[in-house]
């Protein structure tokens, strides 16, 4: 079969741009083929783009045999040009239609296809993953994307307005970020290299520059979870800040995460609705619950965890039960903490730091950092780590680097909060664990 090509044609609507109102106009609309239907005296089919679907209805009496021709050709999810007319109908959907006068074949699906993007087939989450590209087209994918979308830009325009520039850092490193353990090693030409962990000690010298910056990038960690929360390469949206405390950019977190969900809540009801999530914006101020509060909270509910160990994930998920919503949990033992942390003043045990919760769900943390080089070289050397290695970052603090404090916050589990999502991967177009390299 010759197949058309796109030509001098151009999309003159989108489908949810063809109302009504427009009943009599010539459009021109693009997108993939749902459902093919012939009702004796009519032929249609739904075609579908980004912005929704439109009613595609030939009367066999009154359309062209080539036309009528190239429909019965058609598959599903093969994508196509329709040149019609507008048609109010009370009885297509949206109360209207498009009468082809021409159809372009675009390129034709081959089937059967692998899953059913329209749901009625039910597959699992790993054949839908084999299959993304179209496990995208479906609805609610798409709906969390857009959510995701919205989320993404609610966090620039609201880092910007607060006066952070936003910047980019390598993601090849040569030393660690946190844990050695949890590094990726890759070939740099004639020397060993890493993919970075975190942009953690590029922002921390930047405050000296910018004094506030952000960044949104991908971070890599080469740890063998397997949860349905955690992935090899995120996501990661960071802020640093100087002349900052560990409250100060508490605050900008709080400030972010209400506007984000009010952002998303406002804009996003349609996708909201598709994905049958009922949205709650957080209020402020957000519960601050100290660690050994959460220890005592979780011990009356029967979950024991030692002190100085962090929380394990049937304690993160107790605790969500009693708290719920976004809420802090401050002062973490210095421990269990990175080298960058700074220690509380009143109490070099307590590490002036901070992680946000929503529910059991991890979505940030953060806290004042370090800003000299003899205890930043002291905690190095705890953590069992050879300051020689960090010579390249020690420097900068032989210049004056200003106090500062930051924190980093996941965009992929934040699209998991704003969305209902159980499993990270949902939100992530090509997720990246232990077992999934591609597609």
């Amino acid at each position: 079969m010759k197949l058309d090509e796109l030509g001098n044609w151009r999309r003159t609507h989108l489908s949810n741009e063809a109302t009504p109102k427009l009943a009599g106009a010539e459009v021109v609309v693009m997108g993939r083929v749902g459902d093919v239907r012939d009702l004796g005296g009519i032929k249609f089919f739904i075609l579908s783009d980004i912005s929704g679907s439109i009613q595609v209805t030939a009367p066999k009496a009154k359309t062209d045999k080539k036309v009528l021709g190239k429909i019965d050709s058609l598959t599903q999810e093969s994508t196509v040009a329709v040149k019609g007319k507008v048609v109010a109908a009370e009885q297509a959907p949206r109360g209207v239609e498009v009468v082809p006068s021409e159809i372009r074949i675009l390129n034709l699906a081959i089937t059967p296809l692998p899953l059913d993007p329209r749901g009625r087939v039910k597959a699992n989450l790993d054949t839908r993953l084999d299959a993304r590209a179209l496990d995208l087209r479906r609805s609610e994918s798409l709906a969390i994307f857009k959510i995701r979308h919205q989320a993404i830009q609610s966090v620039r325009n609201h880092l910007i307005s607060e006066g952070l520039i936003e910047v980019n850092t390598p993601k090849i490193v040569a030393t660690a970020t946190e844990s050695g353990a949890a590094l990726f090693p890759i070939s740099y030409f004639e020397r060993e290299a890493f993919l970075s962990q975190s942009p953690q000690l590029y922002k921390e010298v930047l405050t000296g520059c910018f004094e506030r910056v952000f960044e949104v990038g991908p971070i890599y960690r080469a740890e063998e979870h397997d949860t349905p929360r955690h992935l090899n390469e995120a996501i990661s949206i960071d802020i640093e800040v100087a002349y900052a405390t560990a409250e100060d950019v508490t605050k900008i977190l709080e400030d972010l995460i209400v506007k984000v969900f009010s952002q998303v809540k406002r804009t996003c009801a349609k996708e909201l609705k598709v994905l049958e999530r009922k949205l709650e914006v957080p209020r402020k101020p957000f519960p601050r619950i100290t660690y050994d509060e959460a220890l005592k909270k979780l011990e009356q509910a029967g979950v024991k965890v030692p002190w100085g160990e962090d929380l394990p994930t049937p304690a993160e998920r107790k605790l969500g039960e009693l708290v719920g919503g976004a809420y802090f949990v401050i002062d973490w033992p210095m421990a269990i903490k990175p080298f960058y942390t700074m220690p509380k003043r009143d109490d070099p045990k307590l590490a002036d730091a901070f992680d946000l919760m929503y529910g059991e769900i991890e979505l940030a943390s953060g806290g004042t950092r370090v800003h000299q080089e003899t205890l930043l070289v002291k905690q190095l050397k705890q953590k069992g780590l050879n300051p020689q290695s960090f010579e390249s970052h020690l420097q900068n603090f032989r210049t004056g680097l200003p106090p500062h404090a930051g924190w980093g916050l996941g965009l992929d589990r934040l699209t998991m909060v704003l969305t209902g999502a159980e499993n990270i991967r949902e939100c992530v177009l090509f997720p990246r664990d232990r077992k999934r390299l591609t597609p």
